[in-house]
Protein backbone atom coordinates (compact mmCIF):
# COMPACT_ATOMS: atom_id res chain seq x y z
CA UNK A 1 0.00 0.00 0.00
CA UNK A 2 1.16 3.44 -0.84
CA UNK A 3 1.97 5.84 1.98
CA UNK A 4 -0.51 8.58 1.56
CA UNK A 5 1.47 11.78 0.85
CA UNK A 6 4.77 9.98 1.55
CA UNK A 7 7.95 10.41 -1.17
CA UNK A 8 9.54 13.32 1.00
CA UNK A 9 12.02 12.98 -1.62
CA UNK A 10 10.51 14.62 -5.17
CA UNK A 11 12.46 13.93 -8.69
CA UNK A 12 12.63 17.45 -10.39
CA UNK A 13 10.60 16.71 -13.55
CA UNK A 14 10.61 19.96 -14.80
CA UNK A 15 14.53 19.55 -14.38
CA UNK A 16 14.53 16.14 -16.12
CA UNK A 17 12.63 17.45 -19.33
CA UNK A 18 14.73 20.74 -19.67
CA UNK A 19 17.73 18.09 -19.84
CA UNK A 20 15.62 15.72 -22.39
CA UNK A 21 14.65 18.85 -24.52
CA UNK A 22 18.50 20.80 -24.29
CA UNK A 23 20.92 17.85 -24.95
CA UNK A 24 18.71 15.55 -26.88
CA UNK A 25 17.74 11.41 -26.43
CA UNK A 26 20.47 9.25 -24.72
CA UNK A 27 21.29 5.65 -25.40
CA UNK A 28 19.74 4.16 -22.39
CA UNK A 29 16.47 5.10 -20.23
CA UNK A 30 14.98 3.06 -17.21
CA UNK A 31 11.58 4.47 -16.39
CA UNK A 32 9.47 3.98 -13.02
CA UNK A 33 7.54 5.11 -10.57
CA UNK A 34 3.89 5.99 -8.78
CA UNK A 35 3.95 8.86 -11.50
CA UNK A 36 2.43 7.50 -14.41
CA UNK A 37 1.60 10.32 -15.68
CA UNK A 38 4.48 12.49 -15.86
CA UNK A 39 6.37 9.29 -16.72
CA UNK A 40 3.88 8.46 -20.40
CA UNK A 41 4.37 12.16 -20.59
CA UNK A 42 8.64 12.03 -20.85
CA UNK A 43 8.27 8.88 -22.93
CA UNK A 44 6.05 10.93 -25.35
CA UNK A 45 8.68 13.27 -25.27
CA UNK A 46 11.69 11.56 -25.82
CA UNK A 47 9.48 9.59 -28.97
CA UNK A 48 9.19 12.68 -30.45
CA UNK A 49 12.63 13.41 -30.63
CA UNK A 50 13.73 10.49 -31.35
CA UNK A 51 10.93 10.19 -34.26
CA UNK A 52 10.10 12.22 -37.27
CA UNK A 53 6.47 12.65 -38.09
CA UNK A 54 4.76 9.43 -39.40
CA UNK A 55 8.09 7.46 -38.79
CA UNK A 56 6.74 5.55 -36.56
CA UNK A 57 6.32 2.26 -38.34
CA UNK A 58 9.90 0.89 -39.34
CA UNK A 59 12.30 3.11 -36.44
CA UNK A 60 10.01 2.45 -33.58
CA UNK A 61 10.14 -1.33 -31.92
CA UNK A 62 7.55 -2.15 -29.47
CA UNK A 63 8.86 -4.70 -27.39
CA UNK A 64 8.27 -7.22 -24.02
CA UNK A 65 6.40 -9.57 -22.37
CA UNK A 66 7.29 -13.34 -21.61
CA UNK A 67 8.21 -14.32 -25.27
CA UNK A 68 10.72 -11.39 -25.29
CA UNK A 69 14.12 -13.22 -26.31
CA UNK A 70 17.27 -11.56 -25.79
CA UNK A 71 18.26 -11.58 -29.36
CA UNK A 72 15.21 -10.50 -30.14
CA UNK A 73 16.37 -7.48 -28.33
CA UNK A 74 19.43 -7.08 -29.55
CA UNK A 75 18.20 -7.31 -33.43
CA UNK A 76 16.15 -4.19 -32.29
CA UNK A 77 19.09 -2.19 -30.63
CA UNK A 78 21.09 -3.01 -33.46
CA UNK A 79 18.27 -1.78 -36.20
CA UNK A 80 19.77 1.02 -38.39
CA UNK A 81 17.23 3.78 -38.68
CA UNK A 82 15.14 3.88 -42.02
CA UNK A 83 14.88 6.92 -43.27
CA UNK A 84 15.84 8.60 -40.24
CA UNK A 85 18.18 9.67 -37.73
CA UNK A 86 17.28 7.41 -34.73
CA UNK A 87 15.77 4.36 -33.51
CA UNK A 88 13.24 3.58 -30.70
CA UNK A 89 13.52 0.64 -28.75
CA UNK A 90 10.43 1.07 -26.66
CA UNK A 91 10.60 -2.05 -23.69
CA UNK A 92 7.73 -2.84 -21.54
CA UNK A 93 6.80 -5.69 -19.52
CA UNK A 94 9.83 -6.63 -18.63
CA UNK A 95 11.71 -8.89 -15.77
CA UNK A 96 14.34 -6.76 -15.14
CA UNK A 97 14.28 -8.06 -11.54
CA UNK A 98 14.09 -11.41 -12.72
CA UNK A 99 16.68 -12.25 -15.07
CA UNK A 100 18.05 -16.00 -15.32
CA UNK A 101 21.97 -15.92 -15.09
CA UNK A 102 22.73 -16.25 -18.74
CA UNK A 103 19.65 -13.81 -19.94
CA UNK A 104 21.32 -11.02 -17.53
CA UNK A 105 24.47 -11.06 -19.15
CA UNK A 106 23.51 -10.88 -22.65
CA UNK A 107 21.24 -8.14 -21.35
CA UNK A 108 24.68 -6.37 -19.57
CA UNK A 109 26.16 -6.90 -23.01
CA UNK A 110 23.62 -5.00 -24.87
CA UNK A 111 22.95 -2.17 -22.92
CA UNK A 112 26.84 -1.82 -22.82
CA UNK A 113 27.47 -1.72 -26.37
CA UNK A 114 24.08 0.45 -27.49
CA UNK A 115 24.54 2.32 -31.09
CA UNK A 116 24.66 6.09 -31.39
CA UNK A 117 21.85 6.01 -33.39
CA UNK A 118 19.99 4.33 -30.79
CA UNK A 119 17.14 4.68 -27.94
CA UNK A 120 16.23 1.94 -25.52
CA UNK A 121 14.23 2.53 -22.99
CA UNK A 122 13.03 0.59 -20.32
CA UNK A 123 9.80 0.88 -18.94
CA UNK A 124 9.19 -1.18 -15.24
CA UNK A 125 6.08 -2.23 -15.15
CA UNK A 126 3.15 -0.89 -12.67
CA UNK A 127 4.37 -0.84 -8.98
CA UNK A 128 7.53 -2.26 -9.73
CA UNK A 129 10.90 -0.79 -8.65
CA UNK A 130 14.01 -1.65 -10.23
CA UNK A 131 16.51 -3.70 -7.02
CA UNK A 132 19.58 -1.93 -6.86
CA UNK A 133 21.72 -4.82 -5.54
CA UNK A 134 21.19 -6.86 -8.98
CA UNK A 135 24.37 -6.37 -11.63
CA UNK A 136 21.70 -5.82 -14.35
CA UNK A 137 19.86 -2.49 -12.74
CA UNK A 138 23.73 -1.26 -11.51
CA UNK A 139 25.18 -1.78 -14.80
CA UNK A 140 21.56 0.29 -16.80
CA UNK A 141 21.95 3.06 -13.70
CA UNK A 142 25.62 3.23 -14.87
CA UNK A 143 25.18 3.69 -18.89
CA UNK A 144 22.27 5.96 -18.50
CA UNK A 145 19.12 7.80 -17.06
CA UNK A 146 17.35 6.23 -13.91
CA UNK A 147 14.29 8.24 -13.51
CA UNK A 148 12.07 7.67 -10.65
CA UNK A 149 8.47 9.39 -11.35
CA UNK A 150 7.45 10.73 -7.83
CA UNK A 151 4.37 12.21 -7.00
CA UNK A 152 5.05 15.61 -6.99
CA UNK A 153 5.76 18.62 -4.22
CA UNK A 154 2.64 20.27 -2.89
CA UNK A 155 3.09 23.73 -5.03
CA UNK A 156 3.64 22.10 -8.14
CA UNK A 157 0.81 19.62 -7.66
CA UNK A 158 -1.25 22.39 -6.60
CA UNK A 159 -0.35 24.95 -9.49
CA UNK A 160 -1.20 22.11 -12.15
CA UNK A 161 -4.24 21.10 -10.38
CA UNK A 162 -5.36 25.43 -10.83
CA UNK A 163 -4.49 24.99 -14.54
CA UNK A 164 -6.53 21.80 -15.42
CA UNK A 165 -9.10 23.42 -13.53
CA UNK A 166 -8.46 26.93 -15.90
CA UNK A 167 -8.39 25.03 -19.02
CA UNK A 168 -11.96 24.03 -18.44
CA UNK A 169 -13.53 27.60 -17.19
CA UNK A 170 -13.23 26.91 -13.34
CA UNK A 171 -11.47 28.50 -10.34
CA UNK A 172 -10.40 26.74 -7.67
CA UNK A 173 -8.40 27.95 -4.28
CA UNK A 174 -5.36 26.62 -2.59
CA UNK A 175 -7.05 24.98 -0.12
CA UNK A 176 -10.07 23.68 -2.01
CA UNK A 177 -6.88 22.10 -4.22
CA UNK A 178 -5.65 20.66 -0.92
CA UNK A 179 -8.74 19.40 0.04
CA UNK A 180 -8.92 17.58 -3.63
CA UNK A 181 -5.67 16.18 -2.94
CA UNK A 182 -7.03 14.88 0.61
CA UNK A 183 -9.62 13.28 -1.02
CA UNK A 184 -8.76 11.61 -4.70
CA UNK A 185 -5.38 11.54 -3.64
CA UNK A 186 -1.79 12.99 -5.36
CA UNK A 187 -1.41 10.69 -8.36
CA UNK A 188 -2.10 12.99 -11.54
CA UNK A 189 -3.90 10.25 -13.74
CA UNK A 190 -6.12 9.68 -11.07
CA UNK A 191 -6.67 13.22 -10.08
CA UNK A 192 -7.52 14.28 -14.22
CA UNK A 193 -11.11 12.71 -14.08
CA UNK A 194 -11.99 14.00 -10.82
CA UNK A 195 -11.14 17.58 -12.28
CA UNK A 196 -13.86 16.94 -15.38
CA UNK A 197 -16.25 15.88 -13.15
CA UNK A 198 -15.83 18.18 -10.49
CA UNK A 199 -15.51 21.10 -12.95
CA UNK A 200 -18.89 19.78 -14.84
CA UNK A 201 -20.80 19.38 -11.47
CA UNK A 202 -20.21 23.19 -10.03
CA UNK A 203 -22.69 25.44 -10.87
CA UNK A 204 -20.63 28.43 -10.63
CA UNK A 205 -16.88 30.02 -12.12
CA UNK A 206 -15.30 29.16 -8.99
CA UNK A 207 -14.82 25.61 -7.27
CA UNK A 208 -15.94 25.15 -3.52
CA UNK A 209 -14.90 22.64 -0.63
CA UNK A 210 -18.60 21.14 -1.49
CA UNK A 211 -18.15 21.34 -4.79
CA UNK A 212 -15.06 18.52 -3.98
CA UNK A 213 -17.50 16.82 -1.33
CA UNK A 214 -20.00 16.00 -3.74
CA UNK A 215 -18.59 14.77 -6.75
CA UNK A 216 -14.76 13.83 -5.55
CA UNK A 217 -14.44 9.95 -5.72
CA UNK A 218 -12.58 8.76 -2.21
CA UNK A 219 -9.61 6.94 -2.01
CA UNK A 220 -9.59 4.44 1.05
CA UNK A 221 -6.50 6.28 2.88
CA UNK A 222 -8.43 9.75 3.25
CA UNK A 223 -11.81 7.19 4.14
CA UNK A 224 -9.15 5.70 6.91
CA UNK A 225 -7.89 9.30 7.44
CA UNK A 226 -11.13 10.93 8.27
CA UNK A 227 -12.60 7.88 10.31
CA UNK A 228 -9.80 8.64 12.81
CA UNK A 229 -10.38 12.45 12.79
CA UNK A 230 -14.00 11.45 14.02
CA UNK A 231 -12.83 9.53 16.44
CA UNK A 232 -10.43 12.41 18.01
CA UNK A 233 -13.97 14.70 18.13
CA UNK A 234 -15.91 11.63 19.59
CA UNK A 235 -18.29 11.53 16.85
CA UNK A 236 -18.44 7.53 16.60
CA UNK A 237 -21.11 7.20 14.68
CA UNK A 238 -19.80 8.84 11.38
CA UNK A 239 -16.71 6.64 12.21
CA UNK A 240 -18.45 3.86 12.16
CA UNK A 241 -20.41 4.75 8.79
CA UNK A 242 -16.85 5.38 7.10
CA UNK A 243 -16.05 2.08 7.85
CA UNK A 244 -19.04 0.97 6.62
CA UNK A 245 -18.22 2.67 3.30
CA UNK A 246 -15.13 0.95 3.39
CA UNK A 247 -16.20 -2.65 4.04
CA UNK A 248 -18.45 -1.61 1.15
CA UNK A 249 -16.19 -0.65 -1.16
CA UNK A 250 -14.92 -4.07 -1.37
CA UNK A 251 -11.32 -3.36 0.13
CA UNK A 252 -10.46 -6.30 1.74
CA UNK A 253 -10.52 -5.97 5.72
CA UNK A 254 -6.85 -7.21 6.01
CA UNK A 255 -5.60 -3.85 4.06
CA UNK A 256 -8.08 -1.66 5.96
CA UNK A 257 -6.53 -2.77 8.69
CA UNK A 258 -3.17 -2.40 7.72
CA UNK A 259 -4.30 1.28 6.81
CA UNK A 260 -5.80 2.02 10.11
CA UNK A 261 -2.85 0.78 11.85
CA UNK A 262 -0.52 2.66 9.88
CA UNK A 263 -3.11 5.93 10.42
CA UNK A 264 -2.81 5.25 13.91
CA UNK A 265 1.03 5.30 13.95
CA UNK A 266 1.24 8.54 12.58
CA UNK A 267 -1.16 10.39 15.03
CA UNK A 268 1.30 8.66 17.64
CA UNK A 269 4.39 10.13 16.70
CA UNK A 270 1.67 13.40 16.07
CA UNK A 271 0.85 12.99 19.75
CA UNK A 272 4.09 12.58 20.91
CA UNK A 273 5.71 15.98 18.80
CA UNK A 274 2.76 17.98 20.27
CA UNK A 275 3.37 16.55 23.81
CA UNK A 276 7.02 17.51 23.32
CA UNK A 277 6.84 20.73 21.36
CA UNK A 278 8.07 19.12 18.33
CA UNK A 279 6.07 20.48 15.17
CA UNK A 280 5.02 19.98 11.58
CA UNK A 281 8.87 19.33 10.65
CA UNK A 282 9.21 16.23 12.74
CA UNK A 283 6.01 14.78 11.71
CA UNK A 284 6.23 15.08 8.36
CA UNK A 285 10.64 13.49 8.61
CA UNK A 286 9.27 10.81 10.89
CA UNK A 287 6.68 9.46 8.06
CA UNK A 288 7.98 10.71 5.09
CA UNK A 289 5.00 13.59 4.67
CA UNK A 290 5.53 15.76 2.33
CA UNK A 291 2.36 17.89 2.08
CA UNK A 292 2.29 20.23 5.16
CA UNK A 293 -1.33 20.42 5.25
CA UNK A 294 -1.60 16.60 5.66
CA UNK A 295 0.96 16.86 8.82
CA UNK A 296 -1.36 19.67 10.07
CA UNK A 297 -4.09 17.87 10.03
CA UNK A 298 -2.56 15.02 11.86
CA UNK A 299 -1.23 17.12 14.34
CA UNK A 300 -5.10 18.59 14.72
CA UNK A 301 -6.24 15.17 15.05
CA UNK A 302 -3.85 13.89 17.83
CA UNK A 303 -4.95 16.54 20.29
CA UNK A 304 -7.95 14.52 20.25
CA UNK A 305 -6.40 11.65 21.75
CA UNK A 306 -4.05 10.51 24.61
CA UNK A 307 -0.39 9.22 24.16
CA UNK A 308 -1.25 6.05 25.90
CA UNK A 309 -4.85 5.93 24.36
CA UNK A 310 -3.06 5.85 20.92
CA UNK A 311 -0.40 3.50 21.92
CA UNK A 312 -2.90 1.20 23.19
CA UNK A 313 -4.94 1.75 20.23
CA UNK A 314 -1.80 1.08 17.70
CA UNK A 315 -1.79 -2.41 19.84
CA UNK A 316 -4.99 -3.08 19.56
CA UNK A 317 -4.58 -3.09 15.89
CA UNK A 318 -1.71 -5.25 15.90
CA UNK A 319 -3.92 -7.89 17.60
CA UNK A 320 -6.59 -7.61 15.33
CA UNK A 321 -4.13 -8.20 12.90
CA UNK A 322 -2.67 -11.53 14.47
CA UNK A 323 -6.32 -13.37 14.57
CA UNK A 324 -7.34 -11.81 11.00
CA UNK A 325 -4.08 -13.75 9.93
CA UNK A 326 -4.32 -16.83 12.20
CA UNK A 327 -7.56 -17.24 13.65
CA UNK A 328 -10.80 -18.55 11.58
CA UNK A 329 -12.93 -15.31 12.99
CA UNK A 330 -14.55 -13.29 10.38
CA UNK A 331 -12.37 -10.50 9.33
CA UNK A 332 -14.95 -8.11 8.66
CA UNK A 333 -16.58 -8.66 12.25
CA UNK A 334 -12.82 -7.98 13.61
CA UNK A 335 -12.35 -4.59 12.50
CA UNK A 336 -16.22 -3.54 13.68
CA UNK A 337 -14.92 -5.35 16.96
CA UNK A 338 -11.86 -2.90 16.83
CA UNK A 339 -13.68 0.16 16.24
CA UNK A 340 -15.46 -0.33 19.04
CA UNK A 341 -12.29 -0.73 21.14
CA UNK A 342 -11.44 2.44 19.79
CA UNK A 343 -14.46 4.45 20.77
CA UNK A 344 -14.49 3.07 24.27
CA UNK A 345 -10.80 3.44 24.64
CA UNK A 346 -9.77 -0.06 24.27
Amino acid sequence: MAKFGGNAQKTDYGAVLRELKEKGPGRLYLLWGAEAYLRASFFDEIKRQCLAAGDTEFNHHRLGGAGLTMQRLAEAVDSVPFMGERTLIELRDFELNALKEDDAERFKSIVSDIPEYATLVLLMPPGADPDGRLSTVKRVKKLGKAIEFTTQPQGLLIAWITRRFSALGKQIGRAECERLIFVSGELMLRLIPEIEKIAGYAKGGRVTAEDIENAASRIPEASVFEMTDRLSERNFDKAAALLAELLASGEHPIKTLAMIGFQLRRLYTARIALDNGLGREFVMESHGISYPFLADKLLKAAAGFTKDGLKKAVALCAESDYRMKSASEDDETILKELLLRLAAGG
